[in-house]
């Protein structure tokens, strides 16, 4: 069951991931992780120019982000040419017809042993940062800020370059 996996609950936050006999780098913050700025994708971009971007940069994934900042899903290299390839997308279409919701979020404050717990069943994770906005009537919403996109070669180029032997 998943409710006895700890890995399940560290990942979901029924459980705290402070536990004995865990690496050194366990309790360490997502914050620490030298993540880049990620770069986004409008919804309107084709999934043409969306492979290209991604060629280009060599990524794997980017988020996509609406005008006003919200997050609308992921998009990646693998599902935007299979789905051209199945003949479920055009090259023509634009770039929302291949995201996909079901992805992982981590926050900067949380550690990289959950980051190590998403990462055992994801590709990668979306680092977000929540932020208050107000606007003129003095209403307030809640918005994530996209700071990055992690995977395990990420985590395991900063364990393997920090490694306090």
């Amino acid at each position: 069951s998943k409710f006895v996996n700890d890995n399940w609950m560290i990942k979901n936050g029924f459980l705290n991931d402070i536990q004995d006999h865990k690496p050194w780098w366990w309790n360490v913050k997502v914050q620490k992780l030298n993540i880049s700025a990620p770069f986004m994708l409008l919804p309107d971009v084709s999934c043409q120019k969306a492979i290209e971007i991604l060629q280009e940069k060599g990524y794997d994934q980017a988020p996509v982000l609406s005008e006003s900042g919200l997050i609308l899903g992921m998009v990646t290299l693998s599902n935007t040419l299979a789905s051209v390839l199945a003949g479920n997308a055009q090259f023509s279409d634009p770039v929302t017809k291949v995201i996909y919701n079901q992805y992982s979020k981590i926050g900067l404050e949380n550690s990289l042993g959950k980051l190590s717990c998403i990462l055992e069943n994801d590709h990668f994770a979306v680092v977000v940062h929540e932020q208050t906005h107000f606007d003129g009537n003095g209403s307030s919403h809640r918005k994530q800020m996209v700071f990055g996109v992690v995977t395990a070669m990420d985590l395991l180029t900063f364990v393997s370059r920090d490694d306090k032997k």
